[in-house]
């Protein structure tokens, strides 16, 4: 067996007198804990907002008014912000309601007295913030309550539109898109006509961007579908996502006691009526040489629902007899998501 060898004791080191020790390096300043052990950020508290719910006549449902400047500060009226929004409705009456309106003073007082945003809440539960709503944009004047006119600026169009209350005291009104029928865009393509599917159709873009067509030439036993399929068609065409709800779609065939009658979708199906801005688009292309709407469509249009009277002069087209009431006032709370 081999020797052991002995351990030698470890003793500290001996210094000579008047010899300093040598400096021992500072500590190592504390590091944060990892991401995963600190505590997460308090969220903020949602802020009880003031809103309105107001439903125009015509319209496939109401619309949820929210001022500008009655929101938190920090909120930006974000697809999550309107998300949260729209899940406190649940509990009301307006549980479904797809259609949410923000407006406020205009950040161009010369030209405007609102500015309006129009979001439309799409039935997988995303948001649309390029589409616009005539009746929406009613909505707005009637929960402000300011005397007329009012002019109104819709960003997410850049159209301008003069709200005016018409005699009679019954609360109709008279929209004024302040664009002349022929302006610059009013034609996406630059032509009167196409040709989708081997259909004849006019593209038009005033107040939202439409397709107009002769319901001739729809199947009469699925005409719903055949719009969807001409309406997927005109979105490649103008460059719009498949899923986008643009552009609007509306079939029109000559009423027997003269004019037009007319039927358009809308999200989820049917309108009861015609939007406003389907109103607008339409005697936009009756004013047009080259269309597929006869040029004598403007007056009265027929719809499933009841009548719409349009007007057309050489700088603006209106929408009369428009109706909106305020069904509600209450306060829901906006959550701000607070970013890293």
């Amino acid at each position: 067996m081999p020797p052991t060898r002995p351990t030698r004791p470890v003793r500290a080191p001996v210094r000579a007198a008047g010899i300093p020790a040598p400096a021992q390096p500072a500590p190592a300043p504390a590091q944060p804990a990892p991401a995963l052990l600190r505590p997460a950020p308090a969220r903020p508290a949602p802020a009880p907002v003031p809103v309105t719910v107001v439903r125009a006549e015509d319209a496939p449902g109401p619309t949820l008014v929210v001022r500008l400047d009655q929101l938190p500060p920090g909120a930006l009226g974000l697809g999550r912000e309107l998300a949260a929004l729209r899940r406190a409705l649940a509990p009301t009456p307006y549980a479904a309601l797809n259609k949410i309106a923000l407006y406020g003073p205009s950040g161009r007082p010369g030209d405007a007295d609102l500015d309006y945003r129009f979001v439309q809440a799409l039935p997988d539960g995303r948001f649309d913030f390029r589409t616009g709503c005539g009746h929406s944009l009613l909505a707005c004047v009637v929960a402000e309550g300011r005397p007329g006119p009012v002019t109104v600026r819709a960003l997410t169009t850049g159209d301008t539109v003069r709200v005016t209350e018409e005699p009679g005291g019954d609360g109709a009104h008279t929209l004024h898109f302040l664009r002349a029928p022929d302006a610059p865009g009013t034609l996406p393509t630059g032509r009167p006509a196409e040709l989708l599917l081997g259909v004849p159709v006019s593209l038009v873009s005033y107040g939202n961007p439409y397709v107009f067509v002769d319901a001739s030439h729809l199947d009469p036993d699925r005409p719903k579908e055949r719009l969807l399929e001409l309406r997927a068609a005109a979105a490649r065409l103008l460059g719009y996502a498949p899923h986008s709800p643009l552009p609007k779609i509306a079939a029109f065939r000559r009423a027997p006691g003269g004019g037009l009658s007319v039927r358009a979708l809308t999200v989820g199906g049917w309108h009861p009526r015609l939007a406003l801005t389907g109103a607008a688009a339409l005697a936009a292309a009756a004013a047009l040489d080259g269309t597929v709407v006869p040029g004598d469509a403007g007056g009265t249009v027929s719809t499933p629902g009841g009548t719409v009277t349009v007007s057309t002069g050489p700088d603006r087209v209106g929408v009369h007899h428009k109706r909106a009431r305020v069904l509600d006032r209450i306060e829901l709370p906006w959550r701000i998501h607070a970013t890293a």
